[in-house]
């Protein structure tokens, strides 16, 4: 519990955000589209296709990960809810 509460309290942090939003743009360009666009196929499935199914499913899931990080309450108050 004590790791999952220390990332939650790294992924509060703006830096974070703009990290993950700055690295699914790079994610989407040129270099990263073309590595998948073969004509290879995995289980039936074009690779292109999995590499953009795969990184939509993860990108929900560092945006799940980063609303939970907001419900956490805030250490900078005390029980009372003072400074």
């Amino acid at each position: 519990m004590k790791f999952t509460n220390g990332l939650f309290k790294r992924l509060r942090l703006r830096e974070s955000w703009v990290i993950f939003f700055i690295l699914g743009v790079v994610m989407l360009n040129y270099p990263f589209v073309q590595i998948f666009n073969r004509p290879d196929m995995l289980a039936g499935i074009p690779m292109l296709y999995l590499y953009f199914m795969g990184g939509w499913a993860i990108s929900i899931f560092v945006i799940y990960l980063f609303t939970k990080a907001l419900d956490l309450p805030d250490d900078r108050h005390d029980e009372g809810g003072h400074r």
